[in-house]
């Protein structure tokens, strides 16, 4: 028998809602929507240095989920709606699958400040319901999205700024480089948005792919940091990680991408 699923470590790819943009931020304009989301970019980057629109103007197209047991081990790791990755079903088997799963704890990487509520929307958006998530009758903070209930979520940002006392100046790329894995390679966050454009949903969901091994390792480390697991079962289960990835690497570009960048940490303890 398999062992039972105990967590999921996703991430989220978005792209904007184009006609959205165009009809909320520049009614009357004659713009197309194209032309909308074009403009609006332009004017985040000048305001903020980043043309990266808000999630509530965006869609989820890519979510990349592993899975992983009670002893940390990972088992898989799937792109939702795989190959046509359309948004609604992408937001449909999140939850759904969630609910399969007997509601294992969420690992992500600032998903409490992003990817959480981008799939929260796109439930609202497209009639989801997510019952026991939301939990509306119990208590605030026993209901899964409360900010403190780690047994829900783990927000591997949140743990690591202490709930957002300091700021994680450089992110999940530099919590993996930390750990001598590949963290951002060719594919950066704010591309996507580009890429999607020109069709390149493929690469999109290797780079999603990659995000969710990065986290994987972060969290592994992240259990060493709290007491769950001594360093030694954390580098047994870094070898046969990445045993696993070899074994697939030649039928699943985005293994074989991670493995070709691939560092191992820099034990001082050695």
């Amino acid at each position: 028998m398999p062992a039972p699923i105990r967590y999921l470590v996703f991430d989220t790819e978005s792209v904007a809602d184009a006609a959205l943009v165009a009809k909320l931020r520049y009614a009357g304009q004659d713009l197309s929507p194209a032309q909308a989301v074009r403009r609006y970019r332009d004017e985040l980057l000048e305001k903020y240095e980043s043309d990266f629109i808000p999630y509530s103007f965006q869609v989820p197209i890519s979510v990349a989920v592993g899975k992983v047991t009670a002893d940390f081990r990972l088992e898989d790791v799937v792109i939702l709606d795989e190959p046509l990755f359309r948004p609604h079903v992408i937001t449909e088997n999140f939850w759904r699958g969630w609910e399969k799963y007997r509601r294992p704890t969420l690992v992500s990487f600032n998903g409490r400040g992003f990817d959480l509520p981008l799939l929260e929307l796109a439930a609202f958006r497209y009639g989801v319901s997510a019952p026991g998530w939301f939990q509306a009758g119990g208590k605030t903070f026993d209901q899964p999205r409360s900010r403190y209930n780690t047994n829900a979520h783990i927000d591997l940002c949140e743990l690591l700024t202490n709930f957002g006392s300091t700021r994680f100046t450089g992110g999940l790329n530099l919590a993996a480089n930390v750990l001598g894995k590949p963290g951002k390679m060719d594919v950066q966050g704010d591309m996507v948005q580009d890429m999607y454009d020109a069709g390149r949903l493929a690469e999109i969901n290797d780079y999603c792919r990659c995000d969710v091994l990065d986290t994987y390792f972060v969290f592994l480390r992240t259990r060493v940091l709290i007491g769950l697991i001594p360093l030694e079962t954390e580098q047994k289960l870094i070898a046969e990680t990445k045993a696993w990835l070899e074994s697939k690497a030649e039928g699943v570009p985005a293994f074989r991408l991670y493995l070709d960048h691939w560092g191992d940490w820099p034990n001082p303890w050695e």
